[in-house]
């Protein structure tokens, strides 16, 4: 049973995109290139491509809690993260599973909005995610829009990205991440702030493209990867940052939309990390 465990496993409690740009297929997809075994547990089915989501359905509450007991009777899960919740029934069911289970270190990715604009989380859902699924979490990593909907704060200059970044560490969240690609300006720089109080920005060339689709769930999940195989925290971050980058950069031409990443990507070298 050791040697079976020996290999790094990592669970991604998410929707299902069936266009296969975001959701648990990014995920799953960037667990295979970061050399980690993926699972999942299934909360919600999308119909979806890379123009936007045309339909959407949950799964139960009883079958989520089916899907936690089957992972953790059978796997050794050493990182797990959560992409897309739905509503405030699926959030409290996955916190409450997280409260029986050792999935390792939590990432908590605030999907809120589809890149095509459609809404994937309601407002009981983000306050139940504020008040019930951060303080489990090791680290959450929401984009300015998102860190905007949990703060209630606007986010136009660093300060304000870490301004943000401060009241998010309040609600309970050990470690945070925001993301600054939404920001106008020639770098996506990101901001980390970590629990002993030390930061970071983690900067890399904007690159101009539409073929963005599933950016947080890739960046996200390859954090998750490298905690799995045992980096720290900011070297996680960092890591994943070269690989999103390199995923960007090397594009593929699927879909007439939002277009998904290359996941067979390498990493990029021109991502630099400075201590705040």
């Amino acid at each position: 049973m050791k040697k079976i465990n020996q290999t790094p496993q990592v669970v991604t409690i998410a929707g299902s995109d069936s266009g296969g740009g975001a959701g648990m297929q990014a995920d799953l997809k960037t667990f295979q290139a970061r050399g980690v075994f993926g699972m999942n547990v299934v909360l919600a089915l999308t119909a979806q491509n890379t123009l936007g989501v045309q339909q959407s359905m949950t799964v139960a509450p009883e079958f989520i809690t089916a899907q936690f007991a089957s992972l953790a009777a059978d796997f050794h899960i050493r990182a797990c993260k959560t992409g897309m919740l739905a509503d405030e029934v699926r959030v409290h069911s996955v916190v409450e599973n997280l409260q029986k289970v050792d999935f390792g270190p939590l990432v908590v990715d605030p999907v809120m909005i589809a890149k095509g604009g459609h809404s994937l989380l309601n407002d009981t859902a983000v306050a139940s995610i504020k008040r019930d699924l951060l303080p489990l979490a090791t680290l959450v990593t929401p984009n300015i829009p998102e860190a905007e909907v949990l703060s209630g704060l606007s986010i136009t200059n660093d300060l304000q990205m870490q301004k943000v970044a401060a009241y998010l560490q309040s609600l309970g969240v050990k470690n945070v991440l925001i993301k600054g690609g939404h920001r106008d300006s020639e770098r996506a720089s990101d901001f980390l702030l970590l629990e002993n109080e030390e930061s970071y920005w983690i900067h890399a060339p904007k690159i101009k493209t539409k073929r963005t689709h599933g950016t947080g769930d890739t960046l996200s999940a390859a954090i998750v990867a490298e905690l799995a195989k045992g980096a720290s925290l900011v070297q996680a971050t960092y890591l994943a940052k070269c690989f999103l980058q390199g995923a960007i950069l090397n594009e593929i031409q699927v879909g007439h939309g939002h277009g998904p990443l290359n996941h067979w990507a390498d990493l990029v070298t021109e991502v630099q990390l400075e201590q705040q």
